[in-house]
């Protein structure tokens, strides 16, 4: 058998974390059992799916790596096989005409809340002739679910679930204007697309039973079912904006690489012995479904972030420039010099080694990218006493001596030279011309920082602040 699985997630938002969980999952269980990842937009809420949703999930994928096979399939352009399905069931007597007033269904529910019953269909129309139909009615179609015994499903995450078919309710399969609902169509796209792993999140357990129902009716094969448990906050409360519940775009311009996002969530319920870092080829050789576990996974923003530290580091430079480039350009309002780029080009394996995220390493790089002075912040600032201030003007001098190649033994040679001169500690030297060069009190090291800005960059900022 070959694997299909699918990502089907409804355009009437953000692609969010949760999501992108399922997705990865889908994605990673397809490439190792060497199958099929398909693609559907379930769009059948036409008042809430939007253009731009979907466009916000196709570049949120695309940006995490978890690129579809085939075609993009949209749900709502299906609707017509959906009904087609639903007239079938109706022609098998596997479903039936329902018409039910507003007002009857509503007297349905205020009876089971008294009652103290789940809040279901009661089966008025089941069976009933629709020649008794009131006049002027459209009615909608209904499943003839079964009433008797119990459905079973053996879940590659929850194990075998059990419910009784008597708390299964004849759910609606079209509504009475000829649309498809949800709960049908999803059935309907799966069989037809050939979904051999329905790979989703717990919340949609009990839709399963429902769901079989229309497979059995249709006397077709179902899908087998993994039904992965949703993500909490660190705290242990039901994921929100504050815990990380945002879109994948905000991720991305929080400054996290799409690797160590997929490793981080690869990681939240799934997990091979000890490992934390699991490249992208390693976790399609490991993932399995049934490794995944049953409880709920905490987000923590503080982990994504060590483990996004590491990824910066490991991420050639090269890949690095044009995802920092805008962002230095933004802050410096204007395009990068010829001069500029290669100070980042050459400073960036310096800065990356002390960031986490790209937005740190965009910052950490301004000061190779900015002529003339830099802005100081207020440690460095606080650095430049007059005594600093001296020691800085010695520098100066000693460092625009023409036996001065410029390279960074000769530059630590020089400036050791004068603090053994000014018999003061090197540090005393080393921090004052941290902050002139950059504008802080951290950077790489110093004298890869002078030999990277240039003799007369180097010299015009010691000079400016001394």
């Amino acid at each position: 058998m070959t694997v299909v699985t699918r990502f089907a997630p409804s355009p009437t938002g953000f692609l969010h974390i949760g999501g992108a969980r399922t997705a990865l999952f889908n994605w990673l269980f397809s490439r190792h059992h060497g199958g099929t990842y398909l693609l559907r937009i379930e769009d059948t809420d036409r008042q809430r799916s939007t253009k731009e949703a979907i466009d916000a999930i196709l570049d949120g994928l695309n940006w995490l790596g978890l690129k579809w096979d085939g075609e993009v399939v949209y749900q709502f352009a299906r609707a017509k096989r959906h009904a087609e399905v639903a007239q079938e069931l109706l022609a098998a007597g596997k479903a039936y005409y329902c018409y039910a007033s507003p007002a009857e269904l509503e007297a349905m529910r205020e009876e089971a809340r008294k009652a103290g019953k789940p809040i279901r269909y009661n089966g008025l129309w089941r069976d009933r002739d629709p020649k008794d139909a009131p006049p002027g009615v459209k009615p909608v179609i209904r499943i003839k679910a079964a009433q008797t015994g119990s459905t079973t499903v053996r879940d590659h995450v929850q194990g075998e679930v059990t419910v009784a078919n008597d708390q299964l309710d004849d759910m609606v399969l079209l509504r009475a204007d000829g649309t498809p609902t949800y709960m049908h169509a999803v059935v309907v796209d799966d069989h037809d697309m050939g979904i051999t792993h329905v790979i989703r999140g717990d919340d949609h357990l009990n839709n399963t039973f429902r769901q079989l129902q229309v497979y059995e009716g249709m006397g077709w094969k179902a899908p087998e079912f993994a039904h992965i448990p949703l993500i909490h906050g660190a705290d242990g409360a039901k994921l929100s904006k504050r815990h990380g519940a945002l879109g994948v775009e905000a991720y991305r311009d929080m400054g996290y690489l799409p690797s160590a996002l997929r490793n981080y969530l690869l990681r939240l319920g799934w997990g091979h012995g000890d490992e934390e870092i699991i490249p992208t080829d390693k976790a399609i050789e490991w993932f399995d479904i049934d490794d995944v576990g049953r409880a709920a996974s905490r987000f923590d923003f503080a982990k994504l972030t060590n483990l996004n530290a590491h990824y910066l580091r490991e991420t050639p430079d090269g890949e690095l420039l044009p995802l920092v480039r805008p962002l230095i350009e933004a802050t410096l309002g204007a395009a990068l010099s010829v001069t500029a780029l290669e100070r980042i080009t050459r400073g960036m394996n310096g800065v990356k080694q002390r960031t986490r995220t790209v937005t740190e390493l965009a910052a950490g790089l301004v000061f190779y990218a900015r002529a003339g002075a830099p802005q100081m912040d207020d440690k460095a600032k606080a650095m430049m006493t007059p005594e600093a201030c001296g020691l800085l003007a010695r520098v100066a001098a000693a460092l625009a001596s023409p036996s001065v190649d410029w390279a960074e033994s000769t530059l630590e040679a020089a400036v050791k030279t004068v603090a053994e001169t000014a018999q003061v500690k090197l540090g005393q030297i080393a921090q004052p011309l941290r902050a002139a060069l950059t504008g802080s009190t951290v950077s790489p090291g110093i004298f890869e920082v002078l030999a990277i800005l240039g003799r007369e960059e180097a010299l015009m900022r010691l000079r400016a602040a001394a």
